[in-house]
């Protein structure tokens, strides 16, 4: 028996300096090859017309931290202005019935204004206590990012 591996990618750019009520929540993830166009729900400010996280588990948990990520430090007057992540989702096909048992996010944060490295560390973690998806999901979600332009 052997493992199932699920991967994404996910890519965004804008600012956040704005505030909470005006930056884009447009992204785009990559599955399978193919990269699909998505948003957060019309509910939290996204476009309706486009994919939202609840409809891939793996992006979703993705995309929704992000989305959390990006409301915690937009509310913080932080200004993010690149994200990307590269998730893994793991199935061991010895449980039955199978089921997603781990999700590691690797986000890469690009912030402007060099602020503190503990900040950022634990606004990932309120992100993480706020995301729906990961909320919702009993897999282990595990969270590795990177910070760039964060001061010590």
């Amino acid at each position: 028996m052997s493992d199932h591996s699920f991967t994404t990618s996910l890519r965004w750019a804008g600012s956040t300096g704005a505030g909470y009520d005006v930056y884009p929540r447009e992204h785009e993830l990559g599955v399978a090859g193919e990269t699909v166009r998505a948003s957060s729900a019309g509910a939290f400010l996204g476009d309706p017309d486009r994919p939202n996280p609840e409809q891939l588990l793996v992006a979703a948990a993705s995309s929704c931290q992000l989305l959390s990520f990006l409301a915690v430090a937009s509310r913080a007057r932080l200004d993010v202005v690149d994200y990307r992540d590269e998730a893994v989702g793991h199935m061991p096909e010895e449980n039955r019935p199978m089921w997603v048992t781990r999700i590691v996010l690797r986000p890469h944060i690009t912030f402007t204004g060099s602020p503190p490295r503990a900040k950022i560390e634990r606004l990932v973690e309120v992100a993480h206590r706020e995301c729906f998806i990961a909320a919702s999901l009993r897999s282990e979600i595990v969270i590795e990012p990177v910070l760039v332009g964060v001061g010590d």
